[in-house]
């Protein structure tokens, strides 16, 4: 493989490749974890070796030292964007060379992560998922909202389904709706990506961070537990699911949206209010 074309895909494996905790969860995922959180053992880490062994070729990286050493768990934990992480990944500046391709990096990543470990749901349950109204919730579609006013709340999100705009949510066949909970509700939202070719996320921002290019290197999520990084493309073991739980403690409005690079400037995102 080209050093070009490997820089390209390590880049984009690197500014999404916390996703690899939520593999590690089974699909529940809690923030970016430290360096010591990424043990180098369970699935996530053989899915990851197995990955770069097909992408590793040999040589070096744009002419320089070796990249053989990703294959191991210095690699693994460099890529998990922990303390062990260069100082661009831990901040809000990107090196030229990942900011170079034209192609869309959900699309790499969502088939580097197609065939990775975790929960799936089949096409068949997932649009049955996407379609119901969640327990407790009121819906006001001309209003384009979803309301809970109970202490537990619980929604399937769909990322990017079939049969609508691109680069959306679907929640009870509402696209990205307000979702407004209660201050101090347990908040449990399962997400399956339905997009055929392309990894999609979701996190909760602190900020309006929906003109962020990188959500992932440039926000923070607004509560702890409250990012799924990313889920790979649909295979015909079905489509990958994963399931985001947190405390909405602090009232307030925030962003819900997808942290995959550019898509969250697509229109992947939404309102999420705490009253």
């Amino acid at each position: 493989m080209k050093s070009t074309r490997l820089a390209a895909v390590i880049g984009t494996v690197a500014i999404a490749a916390a996703g690899l905790a939520a593999l590690a969860g089974c699909g529940t995922t809690t923030t970016k974890a430290p360096a010591a959180a990424a043990t180098h053992s369970g699935p996530a880490y053989s899915y990851y070796r197995s990955m770069m062994g097909r992408l590793y070729g040999g040589g070096s990286m744009m002419g320089g030292s070796s990249y053989g050493w990703m294959m191991g768990g210095t690699g693994y934990r460099w890529m998990m964007g922990g303390l062990a992480a260069p100082a661009w990944m831990r901040g809000h500046t990107l090196p030229g060379f990942m900011m170079g391709t034209t192609r869309d990096p959900g699309k790499i990543m969502g088939s580097l992560f197609a065939n990775a470990p975790g929960p799936r749901v089949s096409a068949a349950q997932a649009t049955h998922l996407g379609s119901k109204v969640p327990a407790g919730a009121t819906l006001d579609r001309t209003a384009n909202r979803i309301t809970f006013t109970g202490t537990s709340v619980r929604l399937v999100v769909l990322a990017s389904p079939r049969g609508g705009r691109d680069e959306t949510f679907r929640i009870a066949e509402l696209v990205n709706p307000v979702i407004t909970v209660k201050a101090g509700a347990r908040v449990s939202i399962e997400i399956i990506n339905a997009d055929p070719d392309t990894a999609h996320g979701l996190v909760i921002t602190a900020s309006h961070a929906t003109s962020s290019w990188m959500p992932m290197m440039t926000t923070r999520t607004a509560f702890p537990g409250a990012a799924l990084w990313f889920l790979g493309n649909p295979t015909a073991a079905g489509m990958h699911a994963g399931t985001l739980t947190f405390t909405a403690s602090h009232p307030g409005t925030y962003r819900y949206l997808c942290p995959v690079p550019g898509h969250a400037q697509k229109g992947m995102a939404g309102t999420f209010t705490v009253s």
